[in-house]
């Protein structure tokens, strides 16, 4: 539930302000959220195929390449809008066509090469993550000086949303953590100010 408030404040501020990395951030952040709905879902219900399209869909596929899309955005290539929107087919379709195979554990975040061929989900989750997470990072820290605060922030945020994919072999509790972390800190580096105002101190007085 925290991850889907975060992304509807930043589609509100894409409402009030057309900026279009706004918009990436928060479908990246709405995706992120749909994936963690997912293990929640699975680890309720019993892990199946529909959950675990939906989880690798948005989690895999979908969240990387958004936040990816919003950097490039921010940094004004433009030409990254039409290329995420043809990904986000493919992606898509792919989630809903892959055969998926192999018998789901009750509980436990399934592992993708249990269930899915290399060609074409994984080694496509492969490429878009790397993309997607090279673009976030390389444009903050091109522009670290610029904006700090947000910049580190972000960086945090990736490195948290790592930490929690890292932990899904402990369990969906790990993963949630991280994911939790990740979103508060992706979003609050996505509408930091550039600039933190000085701390204005009393003037002493010459003697």
């Amino acid at each position: 539930m925290l991850t889907f408030r975060l992304a509807g404040l930043l589609a509100g501020r894409y409402r009030s302000s057309r900026r279009p990395e706004l918009f990436a951030w928060s479908a990246g952040l709405a995706a992120y959220a749909v994936a963690a709905a997912a293990i929640a879902w699975g680890e309720a219900a019993g892990w199946d195929d529909r959950a675990f399209r939906v989880y690798y869909a948005a989690g895999a596929l979908l969240t990387a390449p958004l936040l990816g899309a919003g950097s490039l955005l921010l940094a004004g290539h433009r030409r990254a809008a039409p290329v995420v929107l043809i990904y986000l087919g493919l992606a898509v379709g792919i989630a809903l066509a892959v055969p998926i195979h192999g018998v789901f554990a009750a509980h436990g975040i399934p592992k993708a090469q249990d269930h899915l061929a290399f060609l074409p989900a994984r080694l496509l989750a492969i490429v878009a993550n790397i993309a997607g997470t090279l673009a976030v990072v390389i444009i903050a820290l091109r522009s670290f000086r610029r904006r700090p605060l947000g910049n580190g922030l972000i960086i945090a945020g990736i490195a948290a949303a790592a930490a929690g994919s890292a932990l899904a072999g402990l369990g969906a509790a790990g993963s949630a953590i991280g994911i939790a972390v990740g979103a508060v800190l992706l979003y609050a580096g996505f509408v930091a100010p550039a600039h933190i105002p000085p701390f204005i101190w009393p003037k002493m007085a010459n003697r």
